[in-house]
């Protein structure tokens, strides 16, 4: 049976700058880093990123799946974001059901949405 979702990776070739994004400028806190794979601990699920040999360069598909980064205020963090240079698809905007989402980028084109939660 599954319980639910324990975690996620994105893959990169330039794990480098990912961790740059992830740790330095999004502040995700680190969980543990080794050479080839580095996981962020974000409540109980993990959300990591890790080099593989099978990905070169940037997404090719960035819409395919698009992590929700949980805020609790969503427009003091797109400020703070768009400020370091954070690329925005969509400024932050209220949805119908009365959350707000705001998409940007990742240094691999990665889709991601800060979502707050009504």
């Amino acid at each position: 049976m599954i319980t639910g979702v324990v975690g996620i990776t994105l893959w990169t070739s330039a794990l480098d700058e990912m961790f740059r994004f992830y740790h330095d400028v999004l502040r995700l806190p680190l969980h543990s880093r080794h050479d080839d794979f580095i996981a962020f601990e974000l409540g109980d699920v993990r959300f990591n990123i890790g080099l593989h040999g099978e990905v070169h360069g940037a997404s090719a598909d960035p819409y395919r799946i698009m992590p929700h980064l949980g805020v609790d205020d969503i427009h003091a963090e797109a400020r703070r974001l768009a400020e370091a240079g954070v690329e925005f698809i969509r400024p932050p905007e209220k949805e119908h059901w009365g959350g707000w989402i705001a998409t940007l980028k990742d240094p691999d084109g990665n889709i991601l949405q800060l979502l707050q939660l009504p």
